[in-house]
């Protein structure tokens, strides 16, 4: 349906609920979206940042508050809580009205956890820079964070688990990712950031600290961008799931086997044999898990596969979904004692954690936001489909150049230590993989300046003059996903 304003539109399937509510909050849907890309942008320049510290070129030295230390840890926690915890709350506010016809718990409480979330993430990067980091990896948040970040956590589970417990009848697979997330979500943070600090020294500190760091990635982020997967790849294919069945063995191999492998961050020191063994063991079956659910995506796919060359979001999908083939695959490789003798402690596991979380994640991520973000923003096209071009290869070029340079910096690493080569020696061997990664990095970083310059023009209504290559956008078919 077409406003008054050129190149817009309302969407007729939002409706209102029974008091006038509106059914999807859009509002906060792209207020979400939108500091998202601005905590993507800000982590990747801390990560450019910090690594031109390897390269002995480190403009800021001697300023305690810009230390290279410390820009890391905002590089990290804001890929993880700002950019990738903030697009999926805006996903959230749209997918779950849609999928159960009711609004969230509370509009009130929806824009306070928004603003709230901010302000959690904002004091973060205060305390992270001011030298009150903890740690623990991917723990680091100041101690006075922690119960305020957890108490949020609550709420959001709270915020969307209402709706969900209203729906009577089966629910789509995506309701069966979120509902574990939420529950996961917030007994992990709780694990993670009070039992090593508050209740746990020694080895019993060092196995909760590996399953902390496992399981966040296994049973936050993974749940919720599966369920995003399973909702927004039937319906942009627009045909169902090809397997229903290979949806629910993904998800309960998810939770059966992941929560098993946080020790295999662990191997060779004093935790117990028994329990590394396992950790390894239900490493390699994640990996049977995740082809399960690769295989049902891409049978989805068959028959349309001239998707992935004109549609930018189907083939931001699908490059993540052969990246995570890729990272799990490597990862029940390199959690084996055999592997972990050469590339523990190298820059293989580096390339290997930027494949899983923004090679991964963070694309499928991208692929959502190239579909949805005119949607919210009420635009019938974008700005310049050229710059959705530019934006993906530059990224998917960057991101493999970047994983294969780091993988084999780790390999040169890892048998120059095994022959006892002196530590001068390594790092100079290691100094030309480390430029390659910045010059990589630095075309990512320029990849997403590309996005968000192009959102901006979209927001701002400006159209190119580019001939429009796909059709324009359609309200009315973000329904149900079928799975």
């Amino acid at each position: 349906m077409m406003n008054t304003a050129a190149g817009s539109f309302s969407d007729p399937t939002l409706g209102t609920t029974d008091g006038d509510r509106p059914l999807v909050e859009v509002k906060l849907v792209r207020w979400h979206f939108y500091m998202g890309i601005v905590f993507l942008l800000v982590s990747m320049l801390a990560g450019f940042l910090y690594s031109l510290q390897f390269l002995q070129h480190y403009p800021l030295k001697g300023i305690e508050l810009f230390s290279p230390g410390r820009w890391r840890f905002v590089h990290t926690n804001g890929v993880a809580y700002g950019f990738i915890a903030n697009i999926f709350l805006g996903m959230l506010h749209w997918v779950v009205p849609r999928l159960t016809n009711r609004p969230a718990a509370s509009r009130a409480l929806s824009y306070f956890i928004f603003f709230a979330w901010q302000g959690i993430l904002v004091a973060t990067v205060i305390g992270l820079l001011t030298g009150q980091a903890q740690a623990l990896e991917w723990g680091e948040t100041p101690v006075w964070v922690d119960p305020v970040a957890l108490l949020g956590l609550i709420l959001v589970a709270i915020n969307f688990m209402t709706p969900i417990m209203k729906v009577s009848g089966p629910l789509y697979v995506t309701m069966w990712y979120f509902m574990a997330a939420f529950v996961w979500t917030v007994l992990v943070y709780a694990m993670g950031n009070f039992l090593p600090e508050y209740h746990m020294n020694g080895v019993a500190a060092g196995a909760i600290g590996g399953l902390f760091i496992h399981d966040l990635v296994g049973l936050f982020v993974t749940p919720l961008g599966w369920g995003m997967m399973y909702y927004f790849v039937p319906i942009i294919l627009r045909k169902p799931i090809w397997s229903h069945g290979l949806s629910l063995v993904g998800f309960w191999g998810l939770a059966f086997f992941y929560p098993l492998n946080g020790i295999h961050h662990f191997l060779y020191t004093p935790i117990p044999m028994f329990l590394q063994y396992g950790a390894v063991i239900s490493t390699i079956a994640v990996e049977l898990v995740v082809t399960t659910v690769i295989v049902n995506f891409f049978m989805t796919l068959r028959g349309s596969g001239d998707m992935l060359r004109s549609s930018v979001p189907v083939r931001w999908f699908y490059t993540g979904m052969i990246f995570y083939f890729t990272t799990c695959l490597q990862c029940a490789f390199q959690t084996t004692l055999t592997f972990q003798k050469i590339i523990h402690f190298t820059d293989w596991v580096v390339g290997h954690a930027h494949l899983v979380m923004f090679g991964v994640f963070g694309f499928w991520m991208l692929g959502m936001l190239v579909y949805l973000l005119p949607r919210v923003m009420g635009r019938t096209r974008w700005y310049s489909e050229s710059l959705h071009e530019w934006h993906y290869w530059i990224t998917a070029i960057s991101m493999l150049v970047m994983f294969f340079d780091l993988t084999i910096a780790g390999l040169v690493q890892g048998y120059m230590w095994k022959e006892l080569a002196s530590w001068e020696s390594t790092l100079r061997a290691s100094t030309p993989f480390w430029l390659v990664r910045t010059v990589s990095g630095t075309a990512m970083i320029f990849a997403q300046f590309i996005f968000a310059y192009n959102v901006m023009m979209t927001w701002l209504g400006k159209t190119s003059k580019e001939p429009v290559r796909s059709p324009a956008i359609e309200p009315g078919h973000e329904g149900l996903a079928p799975a």
